[in-house]
């Protein structure tokens, strides 16, 4: 009883020190491997000693496996493969080419300057020929680059995890079976790759078709039917050919992410959960079985050999893979900084000290501390700076553009065609045909569904849009709405028409849903307007001198309900108007006049043109000189 309470009070620390370690990393916008490898080491033997994992036995290296294969194919899952084509080659020369060359650089470098003997040198190096998903992908999120650099590190990152865990293990035996035909160590990389692939081919394809078309399956069922099959497929690859199973999830990832499964959105949450939890648990463990003394003694040599792989490998890596390719240097430079370790070289470094050690073989040890020292090094000196070095680089991606707008009526056309003609993508919603019609008539993009459907919003590609503006005729529809797409799709801007009666939902009970344009805003009788042809489209610049003065008359025109404001365009971006937006000098605001009495239209436009509204080259628009507006007061223009 006493051991068996031992073992769960191991489990509940490193769980407990994991998400702690996540949260603090959140919390600081810092990779969360940062903290798990200091949380681990700091609780280990050699340090506070209350976590000692060598207490769980085999059941260790059960843990590592399972966690491993979730972390994988959570990671093929999200590998975009549209994305990929505009990589591919690049990412192909990456998987075989790059893992050769890091294989013979690491090698050579581990023999010369730690002083490794070459079995245990080649061994090390086919350790850290994978850059690990588990670091890469909370850097990529924090730090958003250009996607076409992202999805290179990210495809690289799973794609190479198998191949380097295979092509260690062909090493290992190689060592274990002192040095066999190199004929049959290549042709079983080649075995376990195809063997895996295969199984997570099938596999991947079996789960989809089953997930389409059981009906009578629960989400929460689906969830956990997923999960069991990629176990499955897992201990399937490792039953015909060890180590295969890292191939299979990877492939089963694949294919499994790009069948459209219904409801793949929130499995892809279920998923990342998952992977989060293992990457805690495991490098917490593994940090926590690291010996300090072991990685101390393997001197200064070490060092250097990690500072060569840095420094030297991984640039001539990047040099050759991305020879033809359309990366500019910066992108390169980038690319050759970028490369942490994560959790595969960690845990199969930690399985094959045991192996070597089990088999009479000298320098587990040794490997695994080097391994974990490299971690280390690449974690804290490339991860904690990929930030600043992309700035520095300006390979920064720009702002999400584009929108998804709900409700087609007159005045959401208006926005949307705006957009549209200043070239960003716009997708509207709407469940009325004749209203989607409308819409399609206006060159627009048009989804005839429910906007309360997560897959109609998904297939809008609002993950990948700036904005969502919900603007149907009923407010509290746009704010439930607003509410939704904001909590499962967090797009930088979400926006909605709605009232703000006190009593109502309001903006202060979600921070992430602002009021669009103003408070209030009268839908309806705005798209009346449109239809008389009452209204005229304006933009004016807040200039100095007399800014306060213009953002006076401009907010005492949006008082009396008689001027919309659309649009903000500051610093050559142009967004939507949000209605607790804050103007500044040199603001361009866009928006709609209305008044029915044709003499005061005429002295606004300053011009006898005709009222009707003009959307042919927005950005050269005639601006109405704010000396205009002062020709009348607020008192001036008709109530509301």
């Amino acid at each position: 009883m006493e051991e068996s309470f031992e073992i769960t009070l191991q489990i509940v620390l490193a769980v407990f020190a994991g998400i702690s370690a996540q949260v603090l990393a959140a919390y600081l916008r810092v990779p969360s491997i940062v903290f798990l490898l200091l949380f681990g080491i700091l609780l280990g033997p050699d340090a506070v000693g209350v976590l000692h994992p060598q207490l769980l036995g085999t059941g260790l290296e059960v843990i590592v496996a399972l966690g491993t294969a979730i972390i994988l194919f959570e990671g093929g899952l999200n590998l975009e493969l549209r994305e990929l084509n505009k990589v591919s080659t690049s990412l192909q020369l990456l998987v075989t080419l790059g893992t050769l060359i890091t294989l013979l650089g690491g090698s050579m470098a581990a023999h010369w300057l730690a002083e490794f003997p070459w079995p245990i040198a080649l061994l090390y190096a086919s350790l850290v020929v994978v850059t690990g998903p588990t670091v890469i992908s909370p850097l990529l999120k924090q730090i958003n680059v250009e996607r076409q650099v992202a999805t290179l590190l990210e495809g690289e990152g799973v794609l190479i995890d198998p191949v380097g865990a295979i092509l260690a293990v062909v090493v290992l035996n190689t060592i274990l079976n002192d040095n066999p035909d190199p004929v049959v160590a290549i042709s079983s990389v080649f075995m376990r790759l195809s063997v895996g692939g295969a199984i997570g081919a099938a596999g991947g394809w079996l789960m989809a078709l089953i997930c389409k078309r059981t009906n009578f399956l629960s989400f929460e069922l689906k969830n956990l039917f997923v999960l069991a099959s990629l176990w499955g497929l897992f201990a399937l690859g490792q039953v015909i050919r060890s180590e295969s199973g890292l191939m299979a999830t990877v492939v089963a990832g694949l294919v499994f992410g790009a069948a459209s499964v219904p409801e793949e959105r929130l499995l892809r949450h279920f998923k990342g959960q998952l992977t989060i939890f293992c990457v805690s648990v495991l490098f917490i463990l593994l940090a926590a079985d690291l010996s300090i003394a072991s990685v101390f003694a393997l001197g200064w040599g070490s060092v250097f050999t990690v500072l060569a792989l840095m420094f030297v490998v991984r640039p001539i890596n990047i040099l050759l893979c991305t020879w033809n390719s359309d990366l500019n240097w910066r992108q390169k430079l980038f690319l050759s900084w970028v490369a942490p370790r994560g959790i595969v070289s960690a845990s199969v470094a930690s399985l094959f000290a045991i192996l070597l050690t089990q088999h009479g073989i000298n320098g587990g040890d040794a490997i695994k501390a080097l391994v974990f020292l490299t971690i280390i090094m690449t974690v804290f000196c490339q991860g904690l700076t990929a930030g600043w070095v992309a700035r520095w680089l300006q390979i920064t991606s720009k702002q999400a553009t584009g929108a998804v707008i709900v409700g087609c009526n007159p005045l959401s056309i208006l926005v949307a065609r705006l957009l549209q003609e200043r070239g960003e993508p716009v997708v509207m919603i709407d469940t009325d045909t004749q209203a989607s019609q409308l819409a399609q008539a206006q060159n627009l993009q048009v989804l005839t569904s429910s906007a309360l459907d997560a897959n109609v919003l998904e297939k809008a590609g609002l993950a990948s849009m700036g904005t969502f503006l919900a603007m149907t005729k009923n407010g509290e529809v746009n704010f439930v709405l607003a509410q939704r797409a904001a909590e499962e799709f967090h797009p930088p801007r979400v926006l909605a028409v709605f009232p703000r009666d006190p009593k109502s939902h309001n903006s202060s009970s979600n921070p992430k849903v602002s009021q669009a344009f103003v408070p209030d805003l009268q839908i309806k009788t705005w798209n009346q307007y449109l239809n008389d042809g009452q209204v005229k489209l304006g933009m004016t610049t807040l200039k100095e001198p007399g800014f306060s003065l213009q953002k006076a008359q401009l907010q005492a025109l949006m008082r009396t309900g008689e001027l919309v404001p659309l649009f903000l365009e500051r610093d050559e971006k142009l967004q939507i108007m949000a209605a607790d937006e804050t103007w500044q000098v040199g603001d361009r605001i866009i928006y709609l006049l209305h008044d029915p009495r044709p003499s005061l239209l005429k002295r606004l436009s300053g011009a006898s043109q005709s009222t009707q509204l003009s959307l042919e080259k927005l950005p050269e628009v005639e601006e109405i000189p704010m000396a205009r507006l002062s020709q009348f007061s607020a008192s001036d223009a008709p109530a509301p």
